[in-house]
């Protein structure tokens, strides 16, 4: 079981660091490739491709949609409506007060 952190931020088991203990291993990381250019055609295709997996919702989930889009736009305008009012009717009281 190791040890717990020593200030110098290395975990010692024994006398010796936990990378020492492991054998100091080090890991090698490889410069990014450049990115190959895409032929006009083999954009296409692959336009076409990714085309072919969209799933296009059936005429009746559109209209289910649509009809309670226009039913959540009917209770928001009348909610609006309502406290456009309320604030209409507070503001002419405030303001009639000083009269």
């Amino acid at each position: 079981m190791a040890k717990a952190k020593t200030p110098g931020g290395r975990r010692t088991v024994g006398n010796q660091t936990a990378a020492a203990a492991q054998g100091a291993a080090t890991v090698a990381v490889d410069a990014p490739s450049p990115k190959k250019k895409t032929s006009p055609a083999q954009f296409f295709s692959q336009v076409r491709a990714e085309a072919r997996k969209i799933v296009w919702p059936s005429r009746k989930e559109t209209w289910i949609t649509s009809v309670m889009v226009f039913i959540m736009v009917l209770i928001a305008s009348i909610f609006f409506w309502i406290v456009d009012t309320g604030l209409g009717f507070a503001s002419r009281f405030i303001l009639g007060l000083g009269q």
